[in-house]
């Protein structure tokens, strides 16, 4: 009796220890956050009272919270009361101001791209155009947050823009009217050839879904009976309007995303609402390393549905979900709460920051380590690595070279000369730069005194560092100046060896001077091998279905299959 007394007391004393455990850690945790802040408090009273010079309090606690949030994700953000208007535009596409692009050169703020029938473009701002007032206040030596933040503002009201355009010694003063400003998602839709409507989808904004819906049926209209969605370069953006785009093409009822998080009462799975726009319009969606987020649930679930065919590169792996929340003062934390999965149960997310490397990098999840999944058709897919095309055509890989011509904006001042000596230039789609105006690139970048710092020149100093210390220097000293002459920078080598590539981002900045960013697309689907397989697949209707089909299993080798017809038929 006394041992079933014991024994009934030991269980009851456990559990209540059980129950106990979850308070104790909880209250652990309460006490080590109100720790922390107490001592960061007293850190940052401690500096402004004794700290030698005076501190800046807001640049150093912003930058403190700033490192903070870095440390977890990029995706995690706080902004500030005076930062909210990035926010809303990250969200919306909407901000007012004069729809423009400005950027720092040459000691001024100047214009970078002015938008396609806004005001900035309306008033007859050009790429160059250099900011030397706003309203009478002198801006010539103001930082571009500065010039940006002087020319938002409501709505309607008017500004009065002082400028100095290249080749001209006279200056100019504009008056322009602030507009709300709502950025079109698609960048360019048309018809590539009789059947086949082309549409690039740029942003994941409000109301974004609305004017895909829109473009898809003026596609349709015009005779589309194919359809290539471009995703490239789209980072992503609301997931709810990730979820009607899928839903123009599925039927009602479909879930396309569920997502799981810490606080299991904002878990949630999102279906298609309404009935579709097309079911069984043939599609191929297009996507690369730029198409994350919004962009991969569009793309993955049209994989995991059999609805589309997918081609490109695999896509960037962002797998998580942020919800904004608000801060005292007007402020607002963007803080990541949960990841999504897509209908065949995979995520997609690639890079693993709850589990850094030592010096603090984030590694993507190997490929050995990722799950194989099925699309509902029985085709294979996997998890924890963004989106792998149906079909992987490889990207051109170029030199360090053509990005540092772009951000030194040698590239830019370039153009801006060529533009005076040629008022005019073909079609987008014809258009391509002489030989003899790349002959002229390469003397005005000589000129310039253009310094670039190579990746593999700093490579090499590592290299020599881990030499000399591991005492390998003397033995493999011939071997290592042999491979020292081969990578060390060369600007005649490499003006050449890269000309293509360095051509293309001239004729691109070309165009958009006089067509814009639409017209910088419709230069680059010319010749591109992504948008070319997409064409042959949708001019293909039995290639097309059979990419959506699984291969039977034990399928042998289509050689062995080519000898077995030739012994059957000879």
């Amino acid at each position: 009796m006394r041992k079933g007394i014991l024994f009934i007391f030991l269980a009851f004393a456990m559990m209540q220890a059980v129950a106990q455990t979850p308070a104790v850690d909880k209250n652990q945790r309460y006490y080590d956050i109100n720790k922390n802040i107490d001592i960061f408090n007293s850190v940052l009273r401690e500096l402004d009272l004794f700290y030698v010079d005076s501190i800046e309090v807001n640049n150093l606690v912003q930058g403190t919270i700033g490192n903070m949030l870095t440390r977890l994700d990029p995706y995690t953000e706080y902004y500030a009361e005076e930062n909210m208007g990035d926010l809303q535009f990250l969200t919306t596409g909407e901000y007012a101001g004069i729809g423009a692009i400005i950027s720092y050169n040459n000691g001024r703020v100047v214009i970078n791209e002015p938008y396609e029938g806004l005001p900035a473009d309306k008033a007859g701002l050009k790429a160059g155009d250099s900011i030397l007032s706003i309203d009478g206040e002198d801006m010539r030596k103001a930082t571009v947050k500065q010039v940006s933040d002087k020319l938002k503002g409501t709505p309607g009201t008017l500004l009065k823009l002082t400028i100095q355009r290249p080749g001209e010694k006279k200056q100019r003063t504009l008056s322009i009217e602030r507009e709300k400003i709502e950025m079109d998602p698609i960048t360019y839709a048309g018809m590539v050839d009789k059947g086949t409507g082309y549409l690039h989808y740029g942003s994941f904004t409000a109301n974004s879904a609305a004017r895909v819906k829109e473009t898809v049926t003026e596609l349709k209209q015009q005779g589309a009976t194919s359809l290539i969605m471009d995703l490239r370069g789209n980072g992503g953006g609301i997931l709810d309007e990730a979820v009607e785009v899928v839903n123009l093409f599925v039927p009602k009822g479909e879930e396309i995303v569920f997502t799981r998080g810490k606080v299991k009462q904002w878990d949630r799975s999102y279906h298609t609402q309404n009935q579709p726009l097309d079911e069984i319009i043939p599609i191929v969606v297009l996507i690369d390393t730029g198409s994350a987020s919004a962009s991969e649930i569009v793309a993955g679930s049209l994989q995991d549905l059999d609805r589309a065919v997918i081609v490109g590169n695999r896509s960037f792996g962002k797998g998580l979900v942020q919800t904004p929340r608000d801060l005292p003062y007007g402020g607002n934390i963007k803080i990541t709460t949960s990841k999504y999965y897509i209908p065949s149960g995979r995520c997609i997310q690639a890079l693993d920051y709850s589990h850094r490397n030592p010096d603090g990098s984030v590694a993507r999840v190997p490929d050995s380590l990722t799950s194989v999944f099925k699309t509902r058709n029985g085709r294979e897919v996997r998890d924890g690595g963004g989106i792998t095309p149906d079909i992987t055509i490889a990207q051109e890989t170029g030199g360090t070279i053509a990005f540092y011509l772009m951000t030194d904006n040698i590239i830019f001042d370039f153009v801006t000369g060529w533009m005076l000596e040629n008022r005019e230039i073909t079609s987008p789609e014809k258009f391509r730069l002489p030989d003899a105006d790349y002959d002229k690139f390469r003397e005005f970048v000589k000129k310039r005194d253009f310094k670039y710092d190579q990746l593999s020149e700093r490579s090499l100093e590592q290299l020599r560092s881990i030499m000399e210390f591991e005492g390998y220097m003397d033995v493999a000293s011939a071997e290592y100046k042999a491979l020292e002459s081969k990578l060390q920078p060369d600007l005649d080598r490499d003006l050449e060896l890269f000309k293509e590539e360095i051509r293309k981002m001239i004729e691109s900045e070309i165009i958009q001077r006089r067509y814009y960013k639409k017209g910088v697309l419709i230069h680059q689907l010319s010749g591109d091998p992504v948008f070319d397989k997409a064409l042959e697949l949708l001019r293909n209707p039995g290639l097309y279905r059979s990419l959506l089909r699984p291969e039977p299993a034990n399928m042998p080798p289509a050689k062995e299959i080519k000898e077995k017809l030739k012994d059957q038929y000879s």
